[in-house]
């Protein structure tokens, strides 16, 4: 029984490492390993309400009120005006059109305080969705995005469905794919 234990703690430690060698080097050649979320497919998404801004204006956005008027696009990112989110933002705005076609709202999430997300709303954001303070980490760390060494959010978008439960989610560093997965993700949730 102790040898047998012994093996598998032995090849725990060897995919262990070996996931961290994966990870490491995706890093360094720049490639997109997707990690999945702490909440997955079909659990409940934990409601929360937070201070948010859009157009230059805050205020208060409650998940529960926003799922009566159809899904929630809910994306956690690291830092407003830097590169990756900046450019996730921009695409997002870009694409409201198609998440209105699917009767979604988009709302981004991040640690920054809510002067900075005004600005933010108005700039990259082009106006067209609102994005949230969570400066006491409580919402992030709720959903598991929370990232204990940087002290910010890691990138991950959650699809949440009307009825209030998860219909999927991405965890990924590429900025990129975030709007079209969850553009998938609500049109694959109509098709019989």
């Amino acid at each position: 029984m102790i040898l047998t234990l012994a093996r598998h703690a032995g090849s725990l430690a060897n995919m262990r490492c070996s996931m961290f060698a994966l990870a490491t080097a995706a890093v360094i050649l720049g490639i997109s390993v997707p990690a999945q979320a702490q909440l997955q497919r079909g659990q409940v998404a934990p409601t929360f309400s937070a201070q948010a801004a859009l157009a230059g204006k805050t205020y208060q956005f409650n998940l529960q009120q926003a799922l009566v008027n159809g899904p929630v696009v809910l994306y956690f990112y690291p830092k407003a005006f830097t590169a990756g989110c900046s450019l996730e933002a921009q695409l997002f705005a870009e694409n409201m059109p198609s998440f209105e076609k699917e009767q979604a709202s988009v709302i981004g999430i991040s640690a920054d305080d809510i002067d900075t997300l005004k600005k933010f709303s108005e700039g990259p954001c082009g106006s067209k969705f609102a994005v949230a303070s969570d400066a006491s980490k409580n919402i992030m760390k709720a959903y598991g995005t929370y990232q204990e060494r940087s002290g910010l959010s890691g990138r991950t978008t959650f699809v949440i469905g009307k009825d209030g439960k998860i219909m999927d989610s991405l965890t990924s560093s590429n900025p990129v794919e975030h709007v079209e997965f969850s553009i998938k993700a609500l049109q694959t949730s109509k098709t019989p």
